[in-house]
């Protein structure tokens, strides 16, 4: 028994079957044999049924387009008709034409089609990513201070700077007015007489806005030495509260003239 061997391509259509027997027998897709295609083509088709193949409906309606036009080219030419003087042959349209048109196309895409697949193929060769911010590996470069600064400018800026350090060279001497502990004293005594005994005066009454910090310092310097003398006693209502005075002495602010203080 002898066993027949088939290798059979794989096509994607009967157009391509038809570029792929035009292509093996070297011709010229305009000077097709349809006879002999048919034949391969048919030799084809019978192979995949021996095979036990499937053979879809789009093969089998070229095979019957391939016998359709075979059996056209057949037929008997029409006969000539004369027209006045010329004589003209009435031909009818080549059957093989509409075939050759739509190889034709199915080449053209095809190779399209060929192409595309390679730049895909050359494309999946090349790995990328997204772009990435690449300021922070770039040399620092130093901005130039004076950028955009003209000569007259850097002289004006000169000017006023030699302007500014004489005004820093001139030396002013400030006079303030001293007070001392002792004369506090007295002054927060008279306004202490004025309430009377056992009368009570706020420790903010001691003070203005004019007053200069020194002023206020030594008004509460004055404060603690009288209440040292127990000539008042001074507490708060409530936390952070104002500071109230009670005067307990009937010591007359003259009587604190000979007071010595050390501070």
């Amino acid at each position: 028994m002898t066993t027949v061997l088939y290798k059979l391509e794989t096509f994607e259509g009967p157009l391509d079957l038809l570029l792929h027997l035009i292509d093996k027998a070297e011709i010229d897709i305009h000077q097709i044999s349809i006879s002999e295609i048919t034949d391969q083509y048919l030799e084809y088709l019978h192979n995949l049924q021996e095979l036990e193949l499937e053979v879809t409906s789009e093969f089998l309606v070229m095979a019957a387009s391939l016998l359709s036009i075979k059996s056209k080219q057949l037929l008997p030419k029409p006969p000539v008709i004369e027209f006045d003087d010329d004589y003209e042959y009435l031909e009818d349209e080549d059957p093989r034409d509409e075939l050759i048109r739509q190889l034709i196309e199915y080449r053209k895409y095809k190779g399209i089609a060929e192409h595309l697949h390679e730049r895909e193929w050359e494309r999946s060769l090349i790995f990328s990513k997204e772009p990435e911010d690449l300021s922070p590996f770039l040399p620092e470069i130093e901005e130039n201070p004076v950028k955009g600064l003209h000569a007259s400018d850097l002289i004006a800026m000169f000017q006023k700077a030699i302007r500014k350090s004489m005004k820093r060279n001139v030396v002013a001497r400030i006079h303030r007015d001293e007070i001392s502990v002792k004369d506090r004293i007295k002054e927060i005594v008279n306004a202490l007489e004025d309430v009377g005994i056992g009368g009570r005066l706020l420790f903010s009454k001691l003070l203005h806005e004019e007053m200069y910090r020194h002023e206020i310092v030594v008004t509460f310097l004055a404060v603690l030495e009288l209440m040292k003398m127990k000539r008042i006693v001074c507490y708060q209502n409530k936390l952070f509260d104002d500071i109230v005075m009670e005067w307990r002495g009937e010591v007359k602010a003259d009587e604190f003239s000979g007071l010595e203080i050390d501070y």
